[in-house]
């Protein structure tokens, strides 16, 4: 599975994902993976400067299931997108970034040999290493268990926070392996959404991630 990424000029992150320069890249459908059943939409939009690379997520829903304030703490067991970025298919080594309806996220580096594998957070994470994000809610107040009918997630992964990982930062041509996220807990349990279906729910499968292509 492959998407080809636009290159454009970087722009404010706000949450609403009304800035132009979304208007050059096409919405990616993610597919529900996990066996508990789901009615709702999801989908993504990725785009790259310069800089660093953006992505933007909408997401159906009817319930904000989360509750943590705090970044970097486990919020994969509430509500989240995520991204994971394998840039070097040489190296067992890649990228994994979590956003909450909340704004509240999760930055690691995931080294995994043969399914053992444990996050790191970043290592002076200031300047211009720092990622930007902002969420919004439609239907709804941005609130803790609130009702609502959609959420969205808009951010910018900086390549400066990427340094030291191969294959970065990229140029046209640039070919990553990576995959894009959603897990909601209205049900109680895990609803799993992904864009390439191959990783299933497990989503440190990075060997079946898809193909980021930088135009």
């Amino acid at each position: 599975m492959e998407m080809k990424i636009t290159k454009v000029k970087d722009f404010e992150v706000t949450g609403s994902g009304s800035a132009p320069q979304w208007k050059s890249a096409e919405w990616q459908t993610l597919k529900l993976v996990s066996k508990l059943k789901s009615p709702y939409s999801t989908r993504a939009k990725v785009v790259y400067s310069e800089k660093g690379i953006y992505f933007l997520f909408d997401n159906e829903d009817r319930k904000l299931t989360c509750t943590m304030f705090r970044d970097c703490q486990d919020i994969y067991q509430e509500d989240v997108v995520e991204v994971f970025l394998w840039t070097d298919e040489g190296k067992d080594l890649y990228f994994e970034y979590e956003l909450s309806p909340l704004a509240i996220e999760l930055p690691i580096v995931v080294p995994n040999h043969k399914g053992a594998f444990m996050g790191w957070r970043p290592w002076h994470y200031e300047g211009d290493r720092v990622t930007r994000r902002a969420t919004s809610v439609r239907g709804g107040p941005r609130e803790p268990m609130a009702g609502c009918e959609a959420w969205m997630a808009e951010f910018f992964i900086p390549f400066a926070l990427l340094r030291g990982l191969g294959n970065t930062p990229p140029k046209a041509g640039t070919r990553w392996r990576g995959n894009l996220y959603r897990i909601d807990y209205d049900a109680g349990k895990a609803a799993q959404w992904a864009w390439c279906e191959a990783s299933g729910t497990n989503f440190h499968n990075f060997h079946h991630f898809g193909t980021l292509v930088f135009e």
